[in-house]
């Protein structure tokens, strides 16, 4: 299935939760994985979404830094900023790589319009393509009343366009079940050169369905997330429809 050009762990751990107000899971490094079934949540629609925004630090940082070094700066008047181009343009894309028991593998992503859908296989449907970071972000819906089709789901981010960005966005992976809190994983590493990121695993494990951490950048694109996982698709080059 050719669109784009270079893109086990044993028991389960604890997790790290949220507080009542925020009614959330935020699985770490130490506390990577949770468990949808112990949960009661393994079944219905599992919403994915991705949402991200700028780092404010990144505008501020180095001025604070000179005025501590230098005073005197904060009585000049102050420089307008404009955006660059780097930061308009940052588009985050969200796929999942998916295997069924049955074999069967494949991708759902914005490259190449696969979609998915959510009623019948792969039972993961993305809800369309959000290039400008807005409030909605990217969604993937997964259908657990088919979790007995489903093995694995590997769930990913990437950029688009040809800038490396992860370093200058802040972005977050929630996962809203149909019961129980929802569980985030934030992409908050510094990694200046990464084009993608395998974000969290979703694997059904003799019934069980398993939320792990994962959280691995790269410094290509699906064909090498495909490659560190195993999951043996060949990958060519695709583009997106212009808006």
């Amino acid at each position: 299935m050719g669109f784009f050009d270079g893109l086990w762990r044993g028991r389960e751990t604890d997790f790290d939760s949220g507080n009542a107000a925020t009614n959330a899971i935020e699985l770490t490094k130490r506390h990577s994985q949770v468990s949808l079934t112990k949960q009661g949540a393994a079944t219905g629609n599992l919403r994915i979404n991705l949402a991200w925004r700028m780092r404010t630090s990144d505008f501020g940082g180095s001025q604070r830094e000179s005025l501590l070094r230098h005073p005197l700066k904060a009585l000049k008047p102050p420089e307008v900023m404009a955006h660059s181009q780097s930061m308009v343009n940052v588009d985050l894309d969200l796929g999942c790589l998916y295997e069924l028991q049955d074999g069967s593998r494949g991708v759902v992503q914005p490259l190449g319009g696969f979609f998915g859908d959510v009623n019948a296989a792969p039972y993961v449907k993305l809800s369309g393509d959000d290039r400008f970071g807005s409030g909605s972000g990217e969604t993937i819906y997964v259908n657990l009343d088919h979790r007995e089709n489903i093995k694995r789901l590997l769930v990913f981010a990437y950029i688009y366009d040809q800038t490396p960005a992860f370093d200058r966005t802040h972005a977050i992976v929630t996962l809203y079940p149909s019961n129980g809190p929802r569980v985030e994983i934030s992409l908050d590493e510094r990694h200046p050169q990464a084009r993608s990121c395998a974000v969290v695993m979703i694997e059904n494990i003799k019934g069980e369905i398993f939320v792990r951490r994962e959280v691995k950048f790269v410094y290509g694109f699906q064909g090498e997330l495909d490659r560190l996982y195993g999951w043996g698709l060949q990958w060519g080059r695709g583009y997106k429809a212009k808006t």
